[in-house]
């Protein structure tokens, strides 16, 4: 009898997961982040740009437009999203004690979700004038 020649089951190699059961799901969303925040980055830094010099009540108008409110907001989004990826997979890689290792994956999701709340926070206030 010969050894087989894949130790995982027939089902883990068609759907592609090893023994964390999550496959490249993580690596993807990290690519995909990635790409979105070329064309999101150069919007922002423009319309940063274009703020310089203004007084506070052109800042809040020209942040406040939909166009501009929508893409900050996909840009605070991506590049949060993008943020506690790729922190996560630092951690994982580098911190070998379990529970320090939970510990630092879940403040990395809490900071994560703070700091894009308080973006997120801004922009609407700007945008709504609440």
């Amino acid at each position: 009898m010969s050894a087989p020649k894949h130790i995982r089951t027939p089902l883990a190699r068609v759907l592609g997961r090893g023994a964390a059961r999550s496959g490249t799901e993580h690596f993807w969303h990290q690519r995909l982040t990635a790409v979105a925040n070329i064309p999101l980055t150069i919007a922002a830094v423009i319309i940063l740009i274009t703020l310089l010099g203004r007084n506070q009540a052109a800042v809040a108008q020209i942040l406040g437009s939909p166009a501009v409110t929508i893409i900050m907001l996909l840009f605070i989004f991506s590049i949060t999203i993008h943020m506690r990826i790729g922190m996560a997979v630092i951690i994982e890689d580098y911190v070998h004690d379990e529970s320090s290792k939970l510990t630092l994956l879940m403040a990395n999701t809490f900071f994560t979700f703070a700091v894009g709340l308080a973006a997120v926070y801004g922009i609407l206030k700007l945008s709504f004038g609440l």
